[in-house]
């Protein structure tokens, strides 16, 4: 079923009236901002592949149906979308085909088939997640709306190479997110749009390729890293990259 706490601890009102959305809220990063959020006393939806109603990237009625689910849940509660929090991401794994993607190491081994995969939950879906969920946010004051991206999808930051559908397809939401964040300003001033790299999380995306020596974060730390960076974006933020220290990313 869908994950939804409207609960404050006895005693003690509610911090944020505002209802949070977090999609890809069961995965690893996703599950620990919803545990983060509710702990904070806010009102929490968590969407994702094993909730009800269930998000699929790969078909547009399921985020439609999601969204419209949000929208309900607005309107009997009467709270407004403060927060949207896009916590999905593909790096390796089977693909719908049922073949294994991995990160790239040389172009010999670029596939269209992972090429593809890539690109529709890392770029794809998040761009329909626009379409479907940024029309629900407030016309007025304060809102946020954040994808979670990754450092290898930085263009200026690339001295490595390798990994070429990650990066790709990264770059892409990159661009969707500055892209929808000049729109979305037109509806409200006040509303920011922006991506976020988590860092290096210990969850199963980045297990498998944390080199040692590289700072390690649990989901719990990130998570509480990244919701600090969204209380602290100033005016004017809107359309930014930023790592979860708060620090620009290059484009």
């Amino acid at each position: 079923m869908t994950q939804m706490d409207t609960a404050s601890p006895p005693g003690q009102p509610t911090p944020n009236p505002g209802l949070c959305v977090v999609l890809g809220g069961t995965g690893g990063i996703g599950a620990a901002l919803v545990a983060q959020l509710r702990a904070q006393g806010d009102a929490v939806l968590a969407l994702g592949r094993q909730t009800q109603p269930a998000l699929d990237y790969t078909a547009e009625s399921t985020v439609a149906a999601c969204a419209q689910h949000v929208a309900h849940q607005l309107g009997q509660t009467g709270m407004l979308l403060t927060r949207l929090i896009v916590a999905t991401g593909f790096l390796h794994g089977p693909t719908p085909s049922g073949q294994r993607a991995e990160p790239e190491r040389s172009w010999q081994h670029l596939n269209a088939d992972a090429l593809a995969h890539s690109f529709a939950v890392n770029a794809v879906g998040p761009a329909l997640v626009m379409k479907h969920f940024l029309p629900l946010l407030p016309r007025q004051g304060r809102c946020v709306a954040a994808f979670l991206s990754a450092r290898v999808g930085s263009i200026g930051d690339n001295a490595l190479g390798g990994w070429y559908g990650y990066r790709a397809s990264k770059a892409a939401l990159n661009q969707l997110v500055h892209t929808a964040a000049i729109e979305l300003a037109r509806r409200n001033r006040d509303a920011l749009c922006v991506a976020l790299h988590p860092g290096t999380v210990d969850t199963g995306l980045s297990q498998p390729f944390a080199k040692t020596g590289l700072q390690v974060r649990p989901p719990n730390v990130a998570a509480g890293e990244l919701l600090g960076v969204l209380d602290g974006l100033p005016p004017g933020s809107s359309g930014g990259f930023f790592d979860h220290r708060g620090m620009t990313v290059a484009w």
